[in-house]
């Protein structure tokens, strides 16, 4: 494997780690210490590192991950609450918003396909940006779980809001005011993340999903995960139209004109059949 080097350096990012890989960024929340909760620099980071990524052509997808044995502990209680006590409305909502925009906002409809890998240690507030990536996969071992109800509150920061998008009400509730954890193996039974794998296996797990993606019509990716994401919360109707505009917006837009190639290989050429892989692209 060879790793182009990090932007960390040249961009002053403490909290968060990145590696170029052959198409793949490896982003790994850096604070192991903490098991990689997230506080306000780490929040200011993340924003910087999507924003910079989004342009940087060697990076065709987007992993996820934690260093050490922890995928994320959630918010830092101490720098996010109790050292905010003191901090003026504006601050406070300042404070917030930037951690907000990254772990839903931005990664939701992020521009580059986006895995979440989940490596161990996920709780509370981990779960926004788990959800928000297009793709998740965890470790067998992995121990995930809303505490929130332990200590007094409820999980807030549109967590609820996250869990109620991927698990059903009987699972998301029963965890929520029991405050219990599970495991990998319970969170992919429950459609909470989209693998489990031994930890041994993820990384390489992980790195096999990702290039599956790279090797796709990336114009068209985008705009089918987009189109997903819109239409799951139209009406029938609604959805019909969005998805024909959406489709002739593709057309116009994809660089290296897809359809007609597709097209053409499967009914003129004979060359392949779409259910069993995909058109050859130009390199």
């Amino acid at each position: 494997m060879t790793t182009e080097p990090t932007e960390n350096a040249e961009h002053n990012w403490s909290c968060v780690k990145v590696e170029l890989d052959a198409g793949i960024a490896w982003v790994t929340l850096n604070r192991p210490e903490k098991r990689n909760a997230m506080n306000p620099a780490l929040n200011r980071e993340m924003l910087d590192v999507l924003d910079v990524l989004e342009l940087d052509e060697r990076c065709g997808v987007v992993v996820l991950t934690g260093a050490g044995d922890s995928f994320s502990a959630g918010m830092d209680l101490k720098e996010y609450f109790r050292d905010n006590d003191k901090l003026s409305p504006i601050q406070i909502r300042r404070i917030r918003r930037e951690a907000y925009a990254w772990q839903w906002r931005r990664l939701m409809h992020y521009a580059k396909p986006t895995i979440a890998m989940v490596n161990g240690w996920c709780f509370g507030g981990a779960f926004t940006p788990l959800v928000a990536c297009d793709l998740s996969v965890a470790a067998d071992e992995a121990t995930f779980g809303l505490s929130e109800i332990n200590w007094g509150i409820i999980p807030a920061g549109n967590v609820t809001r996250a869990v109620a998008a991927k698990m059903n009400q009987a699972d998301a509730l029963l965890y929520i005011m029991t405050g219990r954890n599970f495991n990998g193996t319970k969170a992919a039974a429950m459609g909470l993340v989209n693998e489990s794998v031994p930890l041994a296996q993820l990384r390489a797990h992980t790195r096999a999903l990702a290039q599956e993606l790279l090797s796709k019509n990336q114009a068209v990716l985008y705009a089918a995960k987009t189109a997903y994401k819109h239409a799951r919360d139209m009406s029938w109707d609604t959805s019909e139209d969005y998805l024909a505009a959406k489709g002739a917006q593709v057309r116009l837009n994809d660089p290296e004109r897809g359809r007609e190639k597709g097209l053409k290989q499967f009914l003129d050429d004979k060359s392949f059949r779409p259910g069993l892989g995909g058109y050859k692209r130009d390199r």
